[in-house]
Formats: structure tokens, sequence, C-alpha cells
């Protein structure tokens, strides 16, 4: 059986999340795994794996900022808002001029209040919306506020009636890029969908990390867990009185590192805690110890 670390995987197409955890538990030889963040099937790229342990700090991991690179179809919608979905409308895309693009773009860049697709996880009175849009249900779903940190035109190529345009986007937790291709579509009069995704990064977790399920089948690649919080967290380095206080639970005193997750180690370099700073004391959210 692995020990305890996260398993940077490569999705491939066509896979959901769950198929990849169901393949890690094979692999990894265990039923603790789980995922920080699901990507689509269609998607590729960064899918955070974390094993044993580590499969508690998956969800301060999915709060981390992602970045995708991505392909909008400009000129057809669809009830998905992705290539996977059935074509709604369509319209001449061939009047979009570049200028219009980059414009569209720089107002869906910052805070904004997105609503998320259709088809999509958030659950609506206790049911996942997607469940009841394919029920044939009409959705009413909640704007929500989401920050696009960087939304970067790479390429714009026309074809026939619809315009492609290629983009970088480095986003919040919780944004759907599917809801930028669309929105930046209806800006634009001419609708517009996602043709590709992948995601590259999932806060410090880069693609170049990223190993295929087929690479691992052959050699699981495992990131410790003191690595892991190590990377994507501040560290605090604690005495061995303090160490055994957080590792039975107990608070510190704050460190001043910020309201966020504090890696805290103690002397030996073993990861203990995961602690959150509040009036003066860190409180442990998640302990490692033992």
């Amino acid at each position: 059986m692995a020990g305890s670390g996260l398993i940077i995987v490569d999705k491939p197409a066509d896979w959901t999340s769950h198929d990849v955890v169901a393949k890690m538990r094979r692999i990894a030889g265990t039923r603790r795994v789980g995922h920080a963040g699901t990507l689509d099937p269609m998607a590729t790229g960064v899918l955070v794996i974390g094993v044993e342990k580590a499969t508690r700090l998956l969800g301060h991991l999915a709060l981390t900022e992602k970045v995708y690179e991505a392909t909008i179809r400009l000129g057809v919608s669809t009830n998905t808002d992705d290539a996977e979905g059935e074509v709604t409308a369509t319209a001449p895309a061939t009047g979009v001029t570049p200028a219009e693009v980059h414009k569209g773009v720089a107002a869906l860049t910052g805070e904004i209040m997105q609503i998320p697709p259709q088809v999509s996880a958030i659950k609506v009175n206790g049911q996942r919306a997607y469940k009841r849009a394919r029920a044939g249900e009409q959705v009413e779903l909640v704007a929500r506020p989401v920050t696009v940190h960087g939304f970067e035109v790479l390429d714009i190529r026309p074809g026939g009636e619809v315009v492609d345009v290629d983009a970088v986007v480095t986003c919040s937790s919780g944004t759907y890029i599917r809801a930028l291709a669309r929105d930046l579509g209806a800006a634009l009069g001419v609708g517009g969908h996602l043709t590709r995704l992948r995601r590259t990064r999932v806060g410090p977790y880069d693609v170049s990390l990223a190993k295929t399920v087929e690479q691992l089948a052959e050699e699981c690649v495992i990131l410790p867990i003191g690595e892991a919080v190590a990377a994507a967290f501040p560290r605090r380095d604690v005495t061995a009185e303090e160490a055994r206080v957080v590792g039975h639970g107990g608070r510190l005193p704050a460190a001043g590192l910020g309201t966020g997750p504090i890696g805290v180690f103690g002397p030996d370099g073993e990861l203990l805690a995961l602690v959150e700073e509040h009036g003066g004391t860190a409180r442990p959210i998640a302990v490692f110890a033992g």
C-alpha cells in the first residue's frame, strides 16, 4: 500500500474525476483516495489526488488558485456551455473583431459575478443541478462571486462562420471556464461555448509534476504529505513542547502567518497539523501526527 501524500495526475479526456479516483485506488492499493476539485470529462490536465492521511488536505487545496488553457468557440451556443452539449443556437461570428474580443475578455477579468452552467455540480434544493437539467428541468442558479486573476488571449482564429479564441485563465476556486465562454459569446451577441480545456496548475502543483494514468500504473509517484503541505501553505516549525500540544489537537499562540492554512512541523521535520490563525490563536483544522 502507498504512503500518505499527493499524486498529481494528468487526467485524460473522456474520464470523469471519479474514474481517476477509482483507478488510483487500485494503483495505490487503498480505498482512502480523493481529489481536490473535479475536472469535467472533456477536460484534461492537473487533477490532485490525495492518498491516506493526505485526503484531509484536499478540501483546503481545492480552494487554491487554478490555471487553465482553453479554446472558446464564438458563434455557437450549447446547453452545457461546452462541446459535449447539444447546440441550442448559432449566429455568424465573422463580424466579431479582435478589439471586441479583448474588450469582452477585459469585462470578465477581476472580481465578477458568475452564474454557473445549467449542467454543473452545484446543489439546488439538495440535488445536483446537472441531474435536474438532464431531467428537462430549467434550473435557476444564483450568480456567485468569483475572481478571474488573468484572462490572456493567445490567439483569435476565424474559421467559416465561427471564431476560435485560445486563452489562458488564472482564477479562483469555483470559477467555471465554461461560463466564461458562454458569457463572452453572449456579450459579443453571437453565443459561445468551450471546445478545449486543460488545467495546467492547481495551487503550487504544476502540470510538469503530473503523470499520466499509464505512467502511474507502472510507477506510482507520490509527493510525501510533508512536502505537499510545505509547497502549498506557509510553514511553521515548532518546539517539542508545542509539537506535543498541537499533535493532540491543542491550540498554539498565533505566529502572524496569515489567516489561511499553515503547515506545522515538529523539530524532526515531521508534519504535525494544519492550523488557522484567528484572534491571536492558531487552531488546528487537521491533525496528522500519530
